[in-house]
């Protein structure tokens, strides 16, 4: 799908990109600083794109997980991952509070998705998936709306 009539919003105001990209690898130190798994958040970036339905982000970001050592049998059943064994208990709080965040539209945050996020992760990791999940759903907005080409 492309739109020769669309700008590019991160080519027409380069510095503002530059900045998300640099909040960006701000929150992945604030990830790792926090004992986040790479390959999680990695999945977590996944996980925002499948649901924001970000072709390019999407394509970009298994890429990254499978060169960084994730398992395709993970990445495969992502979108399912309350339903498989494959998924540790900070895994599944990590992508509970991130689909939460995502689905803002759907009743917000709610309380019983950030206690069982809460229950599980710390204050820091709490924060850095909320932080990755924010960031990761600014960047799917900014490929979706200057729809960023992605195969032929």
């Amino acid at each position: 799908m492309t739109d020769t009539h669309r700008v590019n919003i991160g080519k027409q105001h380069p510095a503002a990109y530059k900045a998300l990209i640099a909040l960006s690898t701000e929150v992945e130190s604030k990830a790792a600083a926090a004992g986040l798994d790479p390959l999680l958040v990695e999945l977590l970036k996944i996980r925002t794109s499948q649901i924001n339905g970000c072709a390019y982000c999407l394509r970009m970001h298994t890429r990254d997980a499978v060169k960084k050592g994730e398992s395709p049998d993970r990445i495969a059943v992502l979108p399912a991952w309350g339903e498989t064994g494959y998924f540790s208990e900070t895994d599944r709080a990590a992508l509970r509070l991130t689909e939460a965040i995502t689905r803002v539209w759907d009743g917000h945050v709610s309380d019983e998705d950030y206690d069982a996020a809460a229950a599980v992760l710390t204050g820091e990791q709490v924060s850095a998936v909320s932080w990755l999940a924010t960031v990761m759903n600014a960047f799917n907005r900014v490929a979706i709306t200057s729809r960023y080409p992605v195969g032929g």
